[in-house]
């Protein structure tokens, strides 16, 4: 322990174990509590307590109290756990019976104050700190600590309850594997003496009439199959299979929603790899006997195991399609299409009547079709989801939901009653569209899948949210559309398809509702993104209205709207004014114009949404060499250099210089320098003139003192981000191995204001009147005098303090003991506020 800690702490003990004291908040004991641990976690020593005799007598005067505060003795149980953690100094706390006291017959657990859910909570927790040797379990178990455990799993404080749980999770695995023995087998006799009493509590509670007691033991044994994978478990499953496969029948006994949780744990361990095993046969009984509700997450985990029976893994799919299977066989004439599923592992009824009902209908659908788009996101699975039944399937629900289809048979007329206007059914659904786009196997229904995104698209009666999930579907499946082979029909219907979407989207960008306005914009630029290369989108895209209607929303009253329609116009940018084969009529004038508008934003818009979004797009088209020569991009960047340097909004600033390293990286690239601000300069990067003609182009861009100043800004992300892009181009012009060792200083005016701004810059951001141009002797557009700066300025030691916590040192464990004396104070002063 520090020394300043260990003349601090006397001082805390005294002040906690005093009544008369006020109480500290939680957060600062449980601080406390954390520094304890970190002492306690690789010293096993018995030095800490008694280095520290207060830490004794803390407790024993805690003990003593007549009626503690339970947030101090909480704290006390908690601490004493945590310090008998090791051997040593649980001996050591024993010899003054001090843990007896706390842990034992004679602690809390009898008084008054064990109602308090905090100390119930504070026994649970030390208990658990203390038992990792056996002197600790003998304790426990001899002052009948473990029948006060099994209480515990039913208080009825939650958390306690969980705490209890995991403690006897703990304390099982701990009895069997710290006594070496011979493989356990399922007779009592033969598993150590706590271990066993944890055992038969588990098989009593199983076999009681309780409810309450199977579902604690259910999860504890869930908590212990997922935790715990050693062969012993095996032997512990064997003697409780049977009946636990007697709740998957017994209609006395509500236990069936906790089983899949413990089934899929059992299913994910090691042990029970052995594909022959009894435990696949309880598996497969389980998928038939639970609700398709209960069934449906030990399906979708199933499906995710690596090893696990083909046939399991497929009765598991054929459990998770049947309400997709369902509402297929509702929506088609009969013999129209296949259904999803052969045949049915449990009665097909029990779905049909669960889509049936108002109340279950939205609740399974929207559970099964997560399901789905969790298996849809994995780049492996084990079994073929049949895409072309399950695209189908979405579209019946997806018309079911907005009314456009005619059921085709008494099941279909009631789902669609259930389903219409179902907004969370409609958004869950097109997530699984547009996961479904990235498969293959779809393609012929692509015309009549389209037909339905835009039915979605064109619809008033479709909300916003909605809307925004279908716009999100049809740029995934539009990238679909241009992956395909472009036969001169399917040329046509593609551009058919892109002048439909262009429809709608010039309509949706004139809503009167602000949310539909913003989500077309983002669909509009993630087209972009993915169809910018294709002629048809072009021709289509410019043949419309939409750059127009896009480029007005620039002064959208929402702020969110004008962001987004920032970034459109940004992209829309790259394909009507930057690009070599520009079909846009006045195209200088109206990129200049564009540009202007965009400056216009980054310098007055009151709010930070669409700076930041400008910046972002100035930053893009730097990056893929959208502004022009180098001479005209000295000028721009240097334009906004000058106005995000003093933006309020620090994403704005850290953007800015985003936009600078994107500047080095180019200049530096097309100067033949190196490839990256970051590598070893090479030898031609000691040449005199690529140096100066590098710095010289950094000085006209006003880039020095944009970065200097921004290593005392008082956000610390931007501070950071300029001391890397400095560190990265001090590696252009001085060998790396010098990066530790700065040159010296030289006595000379252009010297004297360098080591100015050292001593500036080590002041951080409490620096005051940091200099510009020419001020002390400081000419940031010097390139001589930024040679010297970024040779001599120790930017690595400035790189260690910006990445330092920003709490290192307010919350030290010094800080944190010198918080809590002057929070609580002395009781002279506490007796002295009271006049």
């Amino acid at each position: 322990m520090p020394r300043g800690c260990a003349a601090l702490l006397p001082g805390v003990c005294a002040a906690l174990a005093d009544p008369r004291q006020p109480g500290l908040d939680d957060t600062c004991l449980e601080k406390l509590l954390d520094w304890f641990r970190s002492l306690t976690w690789f010293d096993p020593t018995v030095e800490l307590v008694q280095d520290n005799p207060c830490l004794t007598e803390l407790i024993s005067s805690v003990l003593a109290l007549p009626e503690p505060s339970p947030s101090i003795l909480s704290f006390t149980l908690q601490l004493a756990g945590i310090l008998a953690s090791s051997e040593n100094r649980f001996q050591h706390l024993q010899q003054e019976k001090l843990l007896e006291r706390l842990f034992g017959q004679a602690g809390p657990r009898g008084c008054a104050v064990w109602e308090d859910a905090s100390v119930r909570s504070g026994w649970v927790k030390g208990v658990h700190s203390m038992v990792h040797h056996q002197p600790a379990l003998h304790l426990l178990c001899s002052e009948g600590g473990m029948d006060v455990i099994f209480t515990l799993q039913g208080d009825p404080s939650l958390f306690v309850a969980s705490a209890a749980s995991q403690l006897l999770v703990h304390i099982l695995t701990f009895s069997v594997e710290s006594e070496p023995s011979k493989p356990l087998g399922t007779k009592d006799c033969e598993w150590p003496a706590c271990a066993q009493m944890i055992k038969r509590h588990i098989e009593e509670s199983l076999q009681s009439s309780s409810a309450s007691r199977i579902e604690q033991s259910l999860k504890l044994l869930t908590s212990l199959f997922g935790s715990c994978y050693a062969a012993w478990t095996e032997a512990l499953w064997l003697d409780i299979a049977k009946q636990i496969e007697s709740f998957l029948t017994e209609e006395t006994v509500q236990a069936q929603h906790l089983l899949a949780n413990l089934l899929l744990n059992v299913a994910r361990s090691p042990v029970f790899c052995d594909t022959e095993g009894s435990f696949w046969a309880l598996v497969t009984s389980a998928l038939e006997h639970l609700t398709p509700v209960q069934a449906g997450p030990l399906a979708v985990g199933l499906l995710k195991l690596c090893k696990c029976p083909q046939d399991v893994r497929i009765q598991a799919l054929t459990v998770l399609l049947q309400p997709m299977d369902c509402i297929l066989r509702a929506a088609s004439q009969p013999l129209e299409y296949a259904g999803l599923l052969d045949e049915s592992v449990s009665d097909p009824v029990t779905v049909e009547s669960l889509l049936s009902s108002k109340t279950s209908c939205a609740g399974l659908l929207c559970q099964t079709l997560a399901h789905l788009e969790k298996l849809l996101s994995l780049k492996h699975l084990e079994v073929d989801l049949p895409c072309m039944s399950l695209l189908r399937s979405l579209m019946a629900i997806l018309q079911f939901c907005n009314g456009f289809l005619s059921p085709a048979s008494p099941l279909g007329s009631t789902i669609s009653r259930n389903l219409i206007n179902c907004f969370r059914v409609q958004k869950s659904a097109l997530d699984v569209l547009a996961a479904l786009s990235e498969k293959k196997g779809c393609d012929t229904l692509l015309g009549s899948l389209f037909d339905v995104l835009l039915a979605y698209l064109e619809s008033p009666n479709t909300s916003p949210t909605v809307l925004k999930k279908a716009f999100q579907a049809t740029s995934k499946w539009l990238m679909h559309l241009q992956e395909l082979s472009c036969s001169s029909s399917q040329c046509q219907r593609t551009e058919k398809i892109l002048k439909d979407v262009f429809v709608v989207l010039q309509k949706r960008l004139c809503s009167p509702c602000w949310e539909v306005r913003d989500s077309s914009l983002e669909f509009l630029t993630a087209m972009i993104k993915c169809l910018r290369d294709q002629d048809e989108f072009r021709q289509c895209l410019l043949s419309s209205e939409v750059p127009r209607l896009t480029e007005n929303l620039l002064e959208d009253p929402e702020s969110y709207v004008r962001a987004s329609a920032v970034t459109a116009v940004g992209h829309l940018a790259c394909i009507t004014y930057f690009a070599p084969e520009s079909p846009v009529v006045g195209n200088q004038d109206n990129k200049e114009n564009t540009v202007a508008k965009l400056q216009e934003i980054l310098s007055t818009d009151s709010e930070g949404f669409p700076r930041r979004a400008v910046i972002s797009i100035f930053t893009k088209w730097l990056r893929e060499g959208c502004t022009g020569q180098l001479e005209d991009t000295e000028q721009f960047v240097s334009r906004v250099i000058q106005t995000v340097e003093h933006d309020l909004d620090w994403e704005v600033r850290l953007g800015g210089l985003e936009l600078v390293e994107a500047f080095c990286s180019q200049t530096i690239c097309q100067r033949g320098v190196s490839e990256c601000p970051y590598a070893p300069a090479p030898s031609a990067a000691t040449s005199p003139t690529h140096q100066q003609d590098l710095l010289q182009g950094f000085c006209r861009a006003k880039l020095f003192g944009f970065l200097f100043r921004s290593l005392c800004d008082c956000d610390k992300p931007v501070g950071q981000r300029a001391c890397d892009i400095l560190i990265g181009l001090r590696g252009n012009f001085y060998p790396m191995s010098t990066l530790e060792n700065p040159r010296e200083i030289g006595d000379s005016p252009a010297g004297r204001g360098i080591a100015w701004l050292q001593r500036t810059l080590r002041q951080g951001s409490l620096a005051q009147n940091f200099p510009t141009d020419g001020d002390n002797g400081v000419d940031f557009q010097d390139p001589e005098s930024m040679m010297v700066a970024l040779g001599a300025i120790d930017l690595l030691e400035l790189h260690d303090e910006l990445n330092k916590s920003s709490d290192h040192v307010e919350e030290s464990p010094q800080s944190l003991l010198q918080d809590i004396l002057a929070t609580m104070g002395t009781i002279e002063d506490n007796e002295a506020d009271c006049y």
